[in-house]
């Protein structure tokens, strides 16, 4: 899209991650929890408990926090028993919204979901409503500079679907969720690191937001954020401020 810097946006949201490391250092231990308590504590079999730690390390998480958040979700410590809930919506210009959550408390947390959207601008949708626009996979970003040869042989030998080069000389490589690890080991062993890797719901087409849209967007996204039981949010919206 013209104008629209892919690498402003990656650079923006890390910057937004480092700055509520709390909430982040929060999210990480309920995803531990919840991990650890479906497919149990060990790392070498559970991925999901595996990629959360990871999360964890990246954060500069203490290991006994973690530790602890293992325990509690093995069943050896006491604790919240968090159950995960999808809720989906449209935002500004019926701009398509997922929210995951993680809660001990679905009464709660509907409540301040429906809230956060009416209060700026969006409403909840139906079960259903948006999340075929989006598409459930493993997501790598790689900045601009970097080895496009080298990169696609690493990334196609180590099973990914796909890799998206931009105008600005960047990579986005794709791969199904659940060979999502097992592709970052194989990518770092190869020397590639990626910026951003994340499992996520990623949009089939998306939508320039700008101007006075794109402010009110953010607004709704960031109310949504913040909400204490909400782990992830996904748009098919692309905001440029």
């Amino acid at each position: 899209m013209a104008g629209h810097s892919k690498w402003a946006n990656i650079k923006h949201k890390k910057a937004a991650t480092d700055a509520k490391r709390g909430k982040v250092w929060t999210r990480i231990i309920k995803e531990i929890t919840v991990a650890a308590r479906m497919g149990g504590g060990d790392v070498g079999t559970n991925p999901r408990l595996r990629l959360a730690i990871e999360k964890a390390a990246d954060s500069n998480m203490p290991k006994e926090t973690v530790v602890r958040a293992t325990q509690r979700g093995s069943g050896n410590l006491e604790g919240a028993n968090y159950e995960e809930i999808r809720y989906e919506g449209y935002g500004i210009n019926g701009a398509a919204i997922i929210v995951d959550c993680l809660t001990d408390n679905k009464v709660r947390t509907v409540a301040e979901v429906r809230h956060a959207f009416s209060k700026y601008g969006g409403n909840m949708g139906t079960e259903g409503s948006v999340a075929f626009m989006f598409k459930h996979c493993g997501q790598f970003f790689f900045a601009p500079g970097t080895n496009e040869d080298a990169l696609m042989e690493a990334a196609l030998n180590a099973g990914a679907e796909d890799i998206i080069s931009d105008d600005e000389g960047g990579f986005e490589v794709v791969c199904p969720p659940y060979d999502f690890a097992a592709i970052k080991q194989s990518l770092e062993a190869a020397g590639f690191k990626a910026d951003m890797a994340e499992i996520i719901m990623k949009p089939d087409t998306e939508t320039l937001f700008e101007g006075e849209n794109a402010i009110k967007m953010q607004k709704l996204l960031d109310a949504l954020e913040n909400l204490d039981d909400v782990q992830d949010v996904y748009t098919n919206a692309i905001l440029e401020n």
